[in-house]
């Protein structure tokens, strides 16, 4: 066996989040006995990917003797994973295309209550430190980076800004600013975003999500202006403005 870079998790300080199981698109790692765990070196490409994602540090790569990276196998893997009934992780990290988002007179599930004014979410999970990178809802998607708050002031957000797009959600004031800005630039670097649209409340605060729009842009290398949209603590639209971030071009 060579050397090479390959994953390693710290269990102590591994909580069993599984945030880096959603985050490693080879499903090299699973959530067993309450600790992520490494299924197999010949699923993990060694690049990392799952790093950014871990709230705990607990996971780092490091050289060491291992099987070579087997694409073929891993492929192989994924395909018999999509097949379980059972998701590895908590069934609230798992990811949902809800094919009825368009359909306003969808038939609820059993039991449940049809709503009055139909839902216009399109994936499950919302929350940004949850969603995947590569997401098949980030594939050519008007995307949406909203304040937690703003569903719950504003009364027509679904119809109004939700309908149509991918979303993310956060708060720039109890989150990590700094992650949000890794990680919304990976999602621009690695998809095809068509528009981005950041909805935030009027506190000042919560004009941390611009500059977290500002800031992942730049990263990115995406040329892409953003409409940037205001909300009064009433759910009333005060302000809308197109922001245009400078991109360096590449070297």
């Amino acid at each position: 066996m060579a050397v090479r870079n390959i994953v390693k998790i710290d269990e102590e300080k591994c909580t069993g989040c599984g945030l880096c199981v959603t985050a490693c698109a080879e499903g090299a790692i699973k959530i067993i006995n309450g600790k992520a765990k490494l299924v197999s070196d010949s699923y993990c490409d060694g690049l990392g990917a799952c790093l950014g994602h871990c709230p705990e540090d607990a996971i780092t790569v490091e050289p060491r003797e291992a099987e070579p990276f087997d694409e073929e196998a891993t492929k192989a893997y994924l395909a018999s994973q999509n097949k379980e009934a059972a998701p590895a992780v908590c069934p609230g990290l798992a990811a949902h295309l809800f094919d009825d988002v368009k359909d306003a007179d969808a038939t609820p599930d059993a039991g449940a209550e049809r709503p009055a004014t139909p839902s216009q979410l399109g994936h499950w999970p919302v929350q940004l430190k949850l969603v995947a990178r590569t997401a098949p809802y980030f594939d050519d998607a008007d995307l949406l980076l909203v304040a937690d708050c703003v569903p719950v002031a504003m009364a027509d957000f679904h119809q109004r800004f939700l309908k149509g797009r991918a979303v993310a959600m956060g708060c720039p004031k109890l989150d990590d600013v700094q992650f949000y800005v890794a990680k919304l630039s990976d999602i621009l670097r690695g998809n095809n975003i068509r528009s981005l649209t950041v909805l935030h409340m009027e506190v000042p605060c919560c004009s941390g999500l611009t500059r977290v729009a500002q800031e992942a842009i730049a990263a990115s290398g995406k040329d892409m202006p953003f409409e940037d949209v205001m909300v009064g603590l009433r759910g009333q639209v005060l302000r809308s403005e197109t922001i245009t971030v400078e991109v360096e071009a590449e070297a």
